[in-house]
């Protein structure tokens, strides 16, 4: 089952296993330039807020309504990265956005697929940032309104359906679980392994688009494909209004603007180089590698999406270890 705690998505299968749960949040962060550059980690400056659709159905459009989930703001040319908490307890799991998945490129399945791996192993992915398009490098995603070219899935589809973050959680087998809890219990060096009801406004959803480069690696499933069970995922859609929908919608005002990352890094504000240990990362997507980002698209448009793309120079880094480090990396206005 999933529950909306504290603007978090926590997923139970206490018919698995009552250890069996994991949360995701999605934080605010710097949209880093989108530029030639190879980006270090930029901080977390708190969750976005998510409310329940079926809370405002009377408000929303037949499609949104029909889909369920939850809703949450992003301004244009805002970006985000996603949080992953267990506690414990393995997860897999997958993300798409505009149902093309982020970790291969490829359209949206029901099931896990092991090569090319279209999913993230919880707790050993701490976060997810963007797009994976080379070993250890990722696009950021960029919320950009759908229907104007610049999303992931309309350069892959040709169409604007869906937009929105689609998330789907696998526990791992009980049995498996067990047996890894035994093994812990007796090799201590297995510890360090790796259309809307508005009188004014038409609804228009918000997609993800590939921003700028960053070091962030995909962890290979070190546990094998048959470790998840696949006949209890849970699977939540995730809806991305704009400020103007969501306080038509929801009568609240959106999260502010974060910083420029230029205006960050003068303060002298950290950035962060995570090491994962021994892990071996994915190979990246293909698929994905040869979109266009924002700002490259904006130029073959004659536009300019991203406003303040100024690089920012000597930022501050901080490397963060595997262990511990998974809350580290926010940082509070």
């Amino acid at each position: 089952m999933i529950e909306l705690k504290e603007n978090e998505l926590h997923f139970h299968f206490p018919e698995i296993h009552e250890a069996a749960r994991c949360s995701i949040g999605f934080q605010r962060t710097l949209r880093i330039p989108d530029d030639d550059r190879t980006w270090f980690l930029p901080p977390g400056l708190g969750e976005f807020p998510l409310r329940h659709l079926d809370d405002y159905a009377t408000l929303l459009p037949d499609g949104w309504r029909r889909r369920g989930g939850v809703i949450m703001p992003m301004h244009q040319a805002e970006a985000l990265w996603i949080n992953f908490t267990a506690s414990g307890y393995p997860f897999a799991v997958k993300v798409a956005t505009g149902k093309i998945c982020a970790i291969t490129g490829e359209a949206w399945v029901d099931h896990l697929n092991r090569d090319p791996q279209d999913y993230v192993v919880v707790p050993e992915q701490p976060w997810l940032d963007g797009y994976c398009v080379e070993k250890g490098v990722i696009r950021q995603f960029v919320a950009m309104p759908l229907g104007e070219g610049y999303s992931v899935e309309e350069q892959l589809t040709g169409a604007a359906l869906h937009g929105g973050l689609q998330i789907v959680a696998y526990p791992m087998k009980r049995e498996r679980h067990e047996a890894l809890r035994a093994l812990r219990e007796h090799c201590a060096d297995y510890l360090n392994a790796p259309a809307m009801m508005v009188a004014d406004a038409q609804p228009q959803a918000m997609g993800l688009a590939p921003g700028g480069r960053m070091k962030q690696e995909i962890y290979d499933d070190p546990y094998g494909l048959d470790a998840w069970d696949q006949r209890h995922g849970s699977r939540c859609f995730v809806t991305i209004a704009n400020s103007r929908q969501w306080m038509a919608i929801t009568g609240e005002c959106p999260p502010t603007e974060p910083p420029t990352a230029k205006q960050y890094t003068e303060e002298g504000l950290p950035w962060f180089d995570y090491y994962g240990g021994d892990a071996e990362a994915v190979a990246g997507s293909a698929t994905l590698k040869g979109l266009a980002s924002v700002a490259q698209m904006g130029d073959e448009k004659g536009e300019i999406p991203l406003p303040e793309n100024e690089t920012p120079l000597a930022p501050h880094v901080i490397g963060l270890r595997a262990k511990g480090s998974h809350r580290v990396r926010e940082f509070h206005e």
